[in-house]
């Protein structure tokens, strides 16, 4: 294993996980999420939430308008942009400025990504299976990050029957390729991070094995960045899913994955971590 890359390139400025991971904090601005469907569907709450989330250690805000959860059915570019674009714009005015943490748009449409980084977010989180040309021009154009996800089908028809010839080294050789790809068309590589997609078109079984072998990702070159916060696959070894989100994260940590994306910021993980690469 390589060592782990140190910064991401965003937007306006640079992450530096100087030995440390930074926890991505999830805001979910829809009516149907698996976890918490509704509860931050209003500007208020959602305001609220990520203000919270920001005083309990989370260093990205992750907003998304759209579910992905298996099964979801897709909502239209205009009722994602009603539904994000007053958040985004009310939790950077909301955050003092000595506080402001970047701002993610969990998105697959890049018409919804161009307008939310003009409202002032830094980071385009897409789980698109592939990245389109539309895509790869909002990235050009704005010089947001940007995360490449893994996933096996879209959310509708992603678990249904996932398979891998070897899950690892499956999910390892398409992230290469998009990452290749994205270069090869002028996205600056220290723009890019990648995310093996746990839980878009895999079993109980191969997530397992991803986050078993998730140092190997370390490989390609980018940071790290995983979301595991109370998916099935957790669910389904644990009768608590916040125990078992916890029990990932501390592995995650351990195996010094860049980005971690959650619910909840785990504050006893976060105490024993280290402020600095010392």
């Amino acid at each position: 294993m390589i060592n782990p890359v140190q910064t991401w390139k965003l937007r306006t400025q640079t992450l530096d996980f100087v030995g440390r991971p930074i926890f991505m904090g999830i805001v979910n601005v829809t009516p149907d999420s698996f976890s918490d469907g509704g509860r931050y569907f209003e500007t208020s709450a959602a305001v609220d939430r990520a203000l919270q989330l920001v005083a309990d250690g989370a260093g990205i805000l992750d907003i998304g308008g759209e579910s992905t959860r298996p099964g979801s059915d897709g909502i239209s570019a205009t009722e994602e942009l009603r539904r994000v674009i007053p958040v985004v714009t009310a939790i950077i005015e909301a955050m003092p400025k000595n506080q402001r943490v970047p701002i993610s748009i969990d998105t697959t449409k890049p018409l919804v990504a161009a307008e939310t980084i003009q409202a002032g977010a830094e980071i385009i989180n897409d789980v698109s299976p592939e990245t389109d040309s539309a895509m790869i021009r909002v990235l050009l154009e704005t010089g947001a990050g940007y995360c490449v996800m893994h996933s096996q089908g879209s959310p509708k028809t992603m678990q249904l029957n996932p398979q891998y010839n070897n899950v690892v080294t499956d999910v390892f050789e398409i992230l290469k390729r998009r990452r290749k790809e994205l270069i090869a068309f002028g996205v600056e590589p220290e723009r890019i991070a990648v995310d093996p997609g746990l839980g878009f078109g895999k079993t109980t079984e191969h997530n397992w094995e991803l986050i078993e072998n998730i140092e190997q990702f370390h490989n390609l070159e980018s940071p790290l960045l995983v979301g595991h916060s109370r998916k099935k696959f957790v669910a389904d070894t644990f009768e608590n899913r916040e125990i078992g989100t916890n029990f990932v994260t501390q592995k995650l940590v351990a195996k010094k994955v860049s980005v971690i994306r959650l619910h909840e910021i785990p504050q006893e993980i976060l105490k024993e971590i280290p402020k600095t690469a010392e």
